[in-house]
C-alpha cells in the first residue's frame, strides 16, 4: 500500500511546488508592470514577463499530469508495465521541470528588466561599466541612505556618499571649488543649493519640467525631489486646540516662554528665518529673533527630538518640518502625544520647501549624475519618500500619503525658492541676536 501512495504523494508535492513557482514568477511580472513607465520598451518587456509566468504555470501542470499518470500506472497495470511507464512518465516530469524552470528564469529577467527600464532607463540599464559616482548629501542618512543604496543596486553604479547638514555641504563645496570630487549635491532645502548654484550646470530639459515650477530653479541649474512643509508641532496635552497660534510671532508672548523647542542650526529652520528676511525684512526678523530668545527656547541640535519631546510634554510647541511627526506615529501608533499645525497665514511660516538636487559641473561622472536624478523622481523613487519619510511627491501619478493634508491645500508663500540662497547673511543675523554662537 506504502509503494503504491508514494508517486501519487510526490505528484501532489511536485504539482504544488511547481505551481507556487509559477505563481511567485507572475507576482514578479506584476509588480514589475506596476512599477514600469508606458515606455513601448517596458511594455514589451512586460509582456514577456507574462509570456514566460504563463509558460511556466503550463510547464508545470505538464510535469504534475505526467508525475499523475505514473501514479495511476502503478496502480493499474503490472509491475513490468508499471516500471516502463513510471520510467516514461519521470522522464516527461523531467522535461517538463526543466522547461518550467527555463520559462520562470525568463520570466525573472524579463520583470528585472521591467523594473530597471522603470527606474534609471534603458540607455542606464545597458552600461557595460557602471562606474562611480560622488554624492554630497545634506540629508541624513537614516532618510536618503536606502534610497541611495537602492539606485546603486539597480544600476551597479558604485555610490560613494558624503553625509552632513546641507550648510556644512555647501560650505565644503564652495571651499573645495573646481577640485571637488562631488558629483551631485542632495540639499535638504533650496538655500544651500542656491548658495553653491554657480556650481551647478544645467539639467535636461525633460528632467527639470518633471516637477511643478515652483519646486525647480528657474535657469534649470537644480530640481526639488520632495516636498517639506514648515509646521508647529505641539503637544495635545499641553495645548488645546484654541490655544494654538496663528502665526510664529504669536509665539513671542510671554505666556510661551520656556515652553518652545526650536533647532537653531538646522537648514530648514535658517531658510525659514531667510524667507522671512525676503518677506518681513531685516528689521523685523531680528525683533522676532531677540523677542524669541527672550522666551527663553529650548535649543535642539534638530528636529526629531524637538517632536519627541512635544510627545513626552518636555516641551509645549516647536518648530520643525512635517514629516518627522509621522514618523513617531507610525512607530508609536496614533496615541503619540503631538500633533501637527500647518499655519496657513502664507507667512515664512508656512513655507513649503523642496529638498532637491543639482549636478556639479567638475562632475566626471555625468551620465551617472543624470541616472541619479531621474531615478530620484522616478515612481519608485518618489513612492519612498510618499511612504517611507512622509514627505510630499513632486511627480504626477504618485498619491501622498494619507496622514498628510494635500499639498494644494497648504497655504505656502508666494516666494521663489531660488531666492533663499543667502545663508551666509541669515548666519550673520543668527549670530549677531545670539541665537547661534
Amino acid at each position: 500500500m506504502t509503494s503504491r501512495s508514494t508517486p501519487l504523494l510526490n505528484s501532489r508535492v511536485f504539482r504544488s511546488l511547481l505551481l507556487i513557482a509559477a505563481l511567485a514568477v507572475a507576482v514578479m511580472a506584476v509588480v514589475a508592470c506596476q512599477s514600469s513607465e508606458t515606455d513601448e520598451s517596458v511594455t514589451s518587456a512586460v509582456n514577456q514577463a507574462n509570456q514566460a509566468a504563463q509558460e511556466a504555470a503550463a510547464a508545470a501542470q505538464a510535469a504534475a499530469d505526467a508525475a499523475t499518470q505514473a501514479s495511476m500506472a502503478a496502480q493499474d497495470t503490472t509491475a513490468v508495465t508499471v516500471a516502463e511507464d513510471a520510467k516514461l512518465a519521470a522522464k516527461d516530469a523531467a522535461t517538463a521541470a526543466r522547461a518550467a524552470a527555463s520559462a520562470a528564469q525568463e520570466a525573472s529577467v524579463a520583470a528585472k528588466q521591467v523594473a530597471d527600464s522603470a527606474m534609471v532607463g534603458p540607455t542606464e540599464m545597458m552600461m557595460e561599466d557602471p562606474g562611480t559616482l560622488v554624492v554630497y548629501s545634506g540629508r541624513s542618512e537614516s532618510l536618503v541612505g536606502p534610497i541611495i543604496e537602492q539606485f546603486g543596486e539597480v544600476t551597479g553604479v558604485d555610490v560613494q556618499v558624503k553625509y552632513g547638514s546641507t550648510f556644512e555641504i555647501a560650505a565644503t563645496l564652495l571651499e573645495e571649488g573646481s577640485n571637488s570630487p562631488a558629483d551631485v549635491f542632495f540639499a535638504q532645502d533650496p538655500g544651500g543649493l542656491g548658495a553653491v548654484s554657480g556650481m551647478l550646470t544645467p539639467l535636461p530639459s525633460d528632467v527639470v519640467l518633471k516637477v511643478p515650477e515652483w519646486a525647480r530653479s528657474p535657469d534649470g541649474s537644480w530640481v526639488g525631489i520632495s516636498g517639506r512643509a514648515r509646521v508647529i508641532v505641539y503637544s495635545t496635552e499641553l495645548v488645546s486646540e484654541d490655544e494654538l497660534p496663528t502665526s510664529v510671532k504669536d509665539l513671542t508672548d510671554p505666556k510661551w516662554k520656556g515652553m518652545i523647542g526650536w533647532p537653531p542650526t538646522n537648514a530648514s529652520f535658517r531658510t525659514m528665518v531667510t524667507a522671512m528676511r525676503i518677506m518681513w525684512g531685516e528689521d523685523e526678523t531680528r525683533q522676532w529673533l531677540m523677542d524669541m530668545q527672550a522666551n527663553e527656547p529650548g535649543v535642539f541640535p534638530k528636529n526629531t527630538p524637538i517632536v519627541a519631546g512635544a510627545g513626552t510634554g518636555e516641551v509645549a510647541v516647536g518648530l520643525v518640518n512635517h514629516y518627522y511627526l509621522h514618523r513617531f506615529i507610525q512607530e508609536e501608533g496614533d496615541e503619540f502625544a503631538a500633533r501637527n499645525l500647518f499655519l496657513k497665514n502664507g507667512g515664512p511660516d508656512s513655507l513649503v520647501m523642496v529638498a532637491g538636487a543639482g549636478i556639479l559641473g567638475t562632475s566626471e561622472n555625468r551620465d551617472n549624475a543624470e541616472a541619479f536624478v531621474r531615478f530620484m523622481l522616478s515612481k519608485v523613487a518618489q513612492q519612498y519618500f510618499a511612504g517611507q519619510t512622509f514627505e510630499y511627491p513632486l511627480v504626477e501619478g504618485v498619491k501622498t500619503h494619507r496622514l498628510l493634508p494635500p499639498i494644494d491645500t497648504l497655504n505656502g508663500p508666494d516666494i521663489d525658492l531660488s531666492t533663499l540662497s543667502d545663508l551666509q547673511g541669515t548666519d550673520a543675523l543668527l549670530r549677531e541676536t545670539g541665537v547661534v554662537p
